[in-house]
């Protein structure tokens, strides 16, 4: 019998620590490391955007490994694979080794990040794995902060090779142990009685995919585009800088903040219904920016914000309901290729538009898009037995 309690809390401790050390690191590092290596920012920061195109590429693979063996492995090799690109990060004196090590780690991420958390989850647990899939990610919704906030702590004391190392004992001798000793191995219950529960193999409905993958991917490419240009895109809305870094820092609690709500009212309103209202919250959160001022862009930041911790949680929920738990990972594994592949080529196809484009144009066109997206979700239907 699978404790879903310590599974929750478990994965959650170990994507707060494995995010915070990976995807969120470039942030930290990315200033000190370009002018150590006499390269410019975009050069480095390219690696980052690389690593998550090998995160892709590698996402299908892993979630037929997931499937077949269960995650406890996988998850635990991300650990290893990732300490072991950190070090190389640490140790590169150019772009080669540094580009090689963001290769590593980007293996590592698709080894062990979200997907791979919630594939393991959902084998171990089948239909059940929708509440721990959302303890899990209301856990990590903090690793942005808390390892920001600690690497621009040690920064001056580490430098940003010091810290690099310092993370690479952390993933080896804390998020390691903890996930290998914790994390029930093999595929568990959950799969074993998928046909019995009714959710064995079915016949896939192949455009309830594509419109899954399309909502995911389009969110996810506009995600990525606002995240690396908010700053300026407030800014140019009217807002001084402090109070542009004011309103930025209300998306993460905003993240927080949806994840807590679908937590709290997951059991009264259907799976479906929860995820087109979070889909929803950045089209409503866009539409007060013309109203202009610091609280109607605190206003979309917090909804914004919202929208993607709901969504965060739907990746792994709403797959599950829709197909079962049978091939789950595998799925979650394709389904990963093209949202991962926006998240890293978004960037740089919109920095021509974001140079060329009013602030609020682009703001705006970017809730427009989320409505696109929004009527992606219209079309799907739960299996019968599921609550809609």
């Amino acid at each position: 019998m699978v404790d879903r309690r310590r599974l929750g809390l478990v994965l959650g401790i170990n994507q707060t620590l494995s995010w915070g050390m990976t995807f969120y690191l470039p942030a930290v590092i990315g200033a000190p490391a370009s002018e150590s290596l006499g390269a410019s920012g975009f050069a480095t920061l390219g690696a980052f955007s690389w690593a998550l195109l090998v995160t892709g590429f590698c996402a299908p693979r892993v979630g037929r490994w997931i499937d077949r063996h269960g995650g406890r492995g996988a998850i635990a090799g991300s650990i290893v694979v990732m300490a072991a690109g950190q070090v190389m990060l640490a140790f590169a004196t150019g772009l080669p080794v540094w580009y090689l090590a963001w290769t590593v780690i980007g293996i590592g991420m698709a080894l062990g990040l979200y997907d791979a958390a919630f594939a393991t989850t959902g084998t171990l647990l089948g239909r059940e794995a929708g509440p721990v899939i959302t303890g899990i990610t209301l856990l990590a919704g903090f690793a942005s902060t808390v390892f920001w906030s600690l690497g621009a702590a040690l920064l001056p004391q580490l430098g940003w090779r010091g810290l690099l190392l310092l993370y690479a004992g952390l993933m080896l001798l804390v998020n390691l142990p903890m996930t290998w000793a914790l994390v029930p191995g093999g595929t568990g219950p959950g799969r074993a009685g998928a046909a019995a529960a009714g959710g064995g193999r079915r016949r896939i409905d192949r455009r309830a995919v594509v419109c899954l993958a399309g909502f995911f991917t389009l969110r996810w490419f506009i995600t990525s585009a606002i995240a690396v240009h908010v700053l300026d895109l407030l800014q140019g809305i009217g807002l001084g800088t402090t109070e542009a870094i004011a309103v930025a820092a209300l998306i993460g609690p905003g993240q927080v903040a949806g994840r807590i709500l679908e937590w709290s009212v997951g059991t009264r309103v259907g799976l479906l219904a929860r995820a087109r209202i979070g889909a929803l919250l950045f089209p409503l959160g866009a539409a007060l920016l013309p109203a202009g001022g610091p609280a109607a862009a605190a206003g979309f930041a917090l909804l914004y914000g919202m929208s993607n911790g709901i969504l965060t949680i739907n990746r792994g929920t709403l797959p599950l309901a829709l197909f079962g738990p049978h091939g789950y990972a595998t799925l979650l594994g394709w389904l990963a290729l093209p949202v991962l592949l926006a998240q890293a080529s978004a960037p740089t196809l919109t920095a021509p538009l974001v140079a060329a484009l009013p602030p609020l144009q682009i703001l705006l066109m970017g809730g427009a898009l989320a409505a696109a997206a929004f009527l992606l979700l219209l079309p799907l239907r739960l299996p019968a037995t599921d609550p809609a």
